[in-house]
């Protein structure tokens, strides 16, 4: 585990953004337009899918992917100019929030300025063209990090965009590249902003065992964690999917999640979400508005930062493309639940939320119960999210409490609660 990585980022949320998809010009400006509103959403860091120039050459679809990048140290000009993203990232800071952008060091587009000008720093097959070790990535050629004149190009690049006022990198497929890398990068970057945040984009179990099988780098969670801050938390997502496909049950899950508790170190983090741009929407796992608020109410209470995914706050349920302009929808804007994230958000900020000792248990097989506590305080969250009727026992003292996101008396009578169908979140003074 890094171990200056602060327990406080469990507090932050973060606000993904896609430029090309996010307003109606997919400009900088059309993001710098509404980061007041991206704010009032609770947001404590912006973080930007990659902002530089798209490759041409086997592009898939009509704009290509973004992670298919040209020059690591341009800008998109379809975004807008360097000049204008520094404007931006000085907005943000001004709403006191930081800027996060995309790294992807595991491959460029087969037309890239290091193609071009550093061939010796790609991956080559076996008929000695360069190539990729994941199929389905055409778009792409891998990077070879055995050439060490490679790394010190990409720690450059790196130092640069934290020297224009970049505060954090999040690192696409970061397992696929060797750690002693990122262990030198995070070195290099701190001589230039010592307080920069790390998030890795870590991947499932079978893709990392899969790309070991095959002779190539595959760094589990355990690894990652002594470069970065942050971690996806890939490590039990095919059962939170699965959950959704009914492949296994909630219980399956929570299982999963209680597990992290006990392998990773004391400080570590992990990225909490319900979608991103690899997964589907979560309007599209939960199409029931009032079962999608109640598992909002889990994602933020639960242990880790809070990933909010562009456009998730207008219950969009059609997962962008990530080749062509694919707009989010924004006419389904619901005030009740904007108003439901904006105060789990002020709850989230809680001392207790980055310090607390957190268990998680799923009671009757569809009923999450989770607390903190530390010093002399409980935070503890009840989350109905099958919507059961009835009551159930928790292991909380008869009396009545108040659901502190909506004020709302909360009984225990006989060791049982009766379900309602919201998230119940309790304060308790020990």
């Amino acid at each position: 585990m890094a171990k200056d990585t602060k327990k406080n980022l469990r507090n932050k949320i973060i606000y993904s953004v896609f430029v090309r998809n996010h307003g109606k010009s997919g400009t900088f400006k059309d993001v710098e337009d509404d980061l007041k509103r991206i704010k009032e959403l609770g947001t404590d860091i912006v973080w930007f899918m990659p902002i530089h120039p798209i490759g041409e050459k086997n592009r898939k679809g009509s704009l290509g992917s973004p992670y298919a990048i040209k020059d690591y140290r341009g800008v998109n000009s379809e975004y807008g100019t360097l000049e204008d993203f520094k404007r931006l990232i000085d907005k943000i800071h001004s709403l006191d929030m930081l800027c996060m952008i995309d790294v992807v060091y595991n491959h460029t587009s087969p037309d890239s300025w290091l193609v071009d000008n550093h061939p010796e720093y790609f991956y080559k097959k076996l008929d000695g063209k360069m190539g990729n070790k994941v199929g389905d990535w055409t778009d792409i050629v891998d990077l070879d990090y055995n050439n060490k004149d490679l790394w010190s190009y990409q720690i450059e690049t790196l130092r640069y965009w934290a020297s224009i006022g970049v505060d954090g990198f999040r690192c696409d497929v970061a397992p696929l590249v060797p750690l002693d890398f990122w262990l030198s990068a995070r070195q290099a970057v701190a001589q230039v902003n010592p307080d920069h945040i790390w998030l890795s984009e870590t991947v499932h179990p079978h893709f990392l065992l899969e790309m070991r099988k095959n002779g190539f780098v595959g760094l589990s969670d355990s690894e990652i964690y002594q470069a970065f801050d942050m971690t996806y938390d890939y490590d039990v997502n095919v059962e939170y999917t699965g959950y959704f496909n009914k492949n296994n049950s909630l219980r399956d899950y929570i299982s999963k999640v209680k597990m992290q508790e006990a392998m990773y170190p004391d400080n570590y983090v992990k990225l909490r979400f319900l979608e991103n741009h690899d997964q589907p929407r979560a309007k599209k796992l939960i199409p029931d508005e009032e079962t999608l608020k109640i598992w909002t109410g889990f994602l933020y209470f639960q242990k880790g930062t809070t990933l909010i995914y562009a456009g998730q706050e207008a219950l969009d349920d059609k997962c962008p493309s990530l080749f062509d302009t694919d707009k989010i929808q924004w006419n389904n804007i619901n005030d009740e639940y904007i108003e439901l994230m904006k105060k789990l958000a002020g709850l989230k900020r809680r001392q207790i939320v980055a310090e607390g000792f957190y268990t998680l248990d799923c009671l009757a097989d569809s009923v999450v119960y989770g607390a903190y506590e530390h010093e002399n305080s409980r935070l503890v969250g009840i989350f109905n999210l099958e919507k059961k009727k009835g009551n159930i026992e928790v292991p909380l003292s008869d009396g009545v409490y108040i659901n502190i996101i909506d004020n709302s008396p909360v009984s225990i009578v006989n060791g049982e609660h009766e379900l309602v169908n919201k998230p119940v979140i309790l304060e308790i003074v020990l």
